[in-house]
């Protein structure tokens, strides 16, 4: 057999597959408002929010997005931080600003492109999203080959390969998901299939007695389907950070990311002690108000916030005092809402 070629086994039984898939699908997909009324800015939009997002987080999201914004056009007439503004939240910044991006060039069509190829010219548009957004809104023959689908791959053919990650694993499967895919309706079979990991093939405690293509399954017949797919275990680095909680005046002091920085641009949080100039044994000498946990890809991040005097003259050109009055106005990264709003809480009721 071929490097890479699909398994005989599975590809000589495909249109029995398809089938079951079909139908499980056209029974027990969820209602999700991309699909109830189906657009391509629909779909588009709704491709962006669930990259690393779960679909209950991005529900109520969706929903305001399309109240603000309701087709293209609206979209790229918008401004870059009121599109921030009402992503605040779901994290990875840059999905919003490439969805932004991609409006505008989307707007600026005589006609949106159809072919997977052309999709992959627009920002923040990779395989995976391509193939998604041309095979449902399109119906071109482009499979979707995402952490779910690789998943269920995996488990159909029992590979025992031990990958080095999940991009990697997507690469070595994705010609297995193209010999599966249906000439008809390919759009509705690659939403089955991420469906179906979703919701059936999970990665912990798989049900796999609803699952319609259980009889296709050779990790199911060992009676073994979590061993698969087999990934290389990630190396988690610790981190920590100081960050400060200072007042002056009704405001509180915040670092506000450059127009241009990598991440979190524009966005504000609450200063680092590096970030505001102030030695790390003179902040963790003051009272600390919390500590949080949080993980971002490989790093495992401890926060510790530390209640300081305000520094003496202005602050540093990414310092701004804000007041507690003007802080729902502005664009926070969701930990630090949450966090600077606890604190607040708690200030308020020490006050009372």
């Amino acid at each position: 057999m071929a490097k890479n070629s699909p398994p005989n086994s599975l590809t000589a039984a495909k249109s029995g597959f398809q089938r079951a898939l079909r139908a499980w699908y056209r029974r027990h997909a969820r209602p999700l408002p991309w699909r109830d009324t189906p657009s391509l800015y629909k779909t588009v939009v709704s491709e962006f929010m669930l990259q690393q997002t779960q679909v209950k987080t991005v529900l109520p999201y969706f929903a305001r997005w399309q109240a603000e914004w309701p087709g293209f056009a609206a979209l790229a007439a918008a401004s870059e931080e009121s599109v921030l503004k009402l992503w605040e939240g779901l994290g990875y910044y840059s999905r919003a600003r490439n969805l932004h991006r991609l409006a505008r060039e989307i707007a600026a069509q005589p006609a949106p492109p159809r072919s997977p190829a052309a999709w992959r010219e627009l920002p923040g548009v990779g395989p995976y999203t391509a193939a998604a957004i041309t095979s449902i809104s399109f119906g071109a023959p482009a499979a979707c080959v995402d952490g779910n689908v690789v998943r269920i791959l995996a488990r159909l053919t029992a590979n025992g390969t031990v990958f080095r990650d999940s991009a990697t694993a997507a690469k070595v499967f994705t010609p297995l998901a193209e010999a599966l895919l249906p000439a008809r309706e390919p759009g509705d079979h690659n939403q089955a299939m991420m469906e179906l990991g979703a919701t059936v093939c999970l990665r912990q405690n798989p049900r796999c007695s609803a699952c319609p293509v259980r009889p296709f399954c050779a990790a199911a017949r060992r009676g073994e389907p979590e061993a698969y797919p087999r990934l290389a275990p990630k190396k988690i680095e610790q981190r920590t950070v100081i960050r400060l909680w200072c007042e002056r005046d009704g405001s509180l002091l915040l670092h506000r990311a450059a127009a241009g920085a990598r991440r979190l641009a524009g966005q504000h949080e609450l200063p680092t002690a590096e970030q505001a100039g102030i030695s790390p044994e003179i902040v963790t000498a003051g009272e600390l108000l919390a500590k949080r946990k949080r993980s971002i890809t490989r790093f495992q991040i401890t926060e510790s916030i530390y209640r300081v005097a305000a520094p003496r003259g202005q602050p540093g050109r990414e310092l701004v005092w804000v007041p507690f009055t003007e802080l729902d106005t502005l664009t926070l990264s969701g930990p630090h809402r949450r966090w600077i709003r606890e604190l607040l809480a708690v200030r308020l009721k020490v006050a009372d």
